[in-house]
């Protein structure tokens, strides 16, 4: 199992780690922990052994281990972890660009696969539970929630055998993977959206009305949002087939006036809804972008409360 994935990236997780990402409504999970729970009375389920630290409740060592080996362990219950999050990462073709300007020579794929990688391991690290689900036209690969050091891997070697193809359709998709997830939580997706959105709305706020808290990791690259190209140059559909000769100086204007509504406009319907909506460019800092996202997060959690959902309609 992959335990050196390149999407662990270091300075990443050293900048997100400390501050921690809660729950900002009520959540299915443990009773005590970061976040709040609805659930009481629940049978746990033995996922896994971990060796004992301080501080960990001494009812929970596992005496026979002890007795035959002479260590402190703990045993690890399904029902431990505070927080069930499913991430939902697009792996359509479009994802695969990777602009001259990208961060380390990194795709908007790689990027998000780093997103996905570091948001596990920082959310295990609070002993909480993580899924994915890989999407382009319909669910590629589904790993339920688990909490368990197996399970980390299992997400790791996902990401690193994941070929980013096919078309996106991501608000039919989502609302298939929606069905998926028995119990409400945190979901995280991560895409470039570049699909119709008012299938996307309808599609967020089924994931909303279901109970689930939801976040958007928006991920573009550079070229996308600024079209710096300075030469005569072939558009080419990364979906399609379509190819247009143009040159970007004549147009650059009206469309970067285009995609800043387009972004605008994702922004302001999941900022109504109560939906963290955060901007990724794959030519800026992840480090800087989510470090500053988290620390938000922290500061306006207070008044996220009572906001509406996600609808179809504009």
């Amino acid at each position: 199992m992959a335990q050196r994935s390149p999407f662990l990236d270091p300075e990443l997780l050293a900048r997100i780690t400390p501050l921690g990402l809660k729950a900002a409504r009520v959540v299915e999970g443990s009773i005590t922990g970061l976040h709040r729970s609805p659930m009481h009375g629940v049978s746990p389920e033995f996922a896994e052994h971990r060796e004992y630290t301080p501080g960990d409740d001494v009812k929970n060592l596992d005496w026979k281990v002890w007795a035959k080996s002479d260590r402190y362990v703990i045993k690890r219950y399904e029902e431990e972890s505070n927080l069930r999050c499913t991430v939902m990462l697009d792996c359509s073709r479009s994802m695969q660009y990777a602009g001259k300007g990208a961060q380390q020579g990194r795709s908007k794929f790689d990027a998000a696969a780093t997103l996905t990688a570091c948001l596990t391991k920082l959310l295990m690290g609070q002993r909480d539970s993580v899924g994915l689900i890989t999407i382009d036209t319909k669910p590629r690969h589904v790993l339920a929630p688990k909490a368990t050091n197996r399970q980390f891997a299992q997400i790791l070697d996902t990401l690193d055998t994941t070929q980013p193809g096919g078309e996106t359709d991501l608000g039919p998709v989502i609302l298939r993977a929606a069905d998926q997830l028995k119990r409400r939580g945190m979901v995280v997706l991560i895409s470039d959206f570049l699909c119709d959105l008012e299938n996307l709305y309808e599609a967020l706020g089924k994931l909303q009305h279901n109970g689930n808290e939801v976040i958007v990791l928006h991920v573009l690259d550079g070229d996308e949002i600024d079209l710096s190209f300075n030469d005569s140059i072939i558009f080419k559909d990364i979906e399609g087939s379509e190819e247009v000769f143009g040159e970007p100086w004549a147009f650059r204007k009206a469309y970067k006036l285009a995609m800043r509504d387009f972004v605008g406009q994702l922004q302001s319907r999941c900022q109504f809804a109560g939906i963290d909506h955060v901007l990724v460019r794959t030519d800026e800092d992840m480090a800087q972008t989510m470090s500053h996202y988290l620390h938000r997060r922290q500061r306006m959690a207070a008044s996220t409360a009572g906001r509406g959902r996600m609808g179809g309609g504009r």
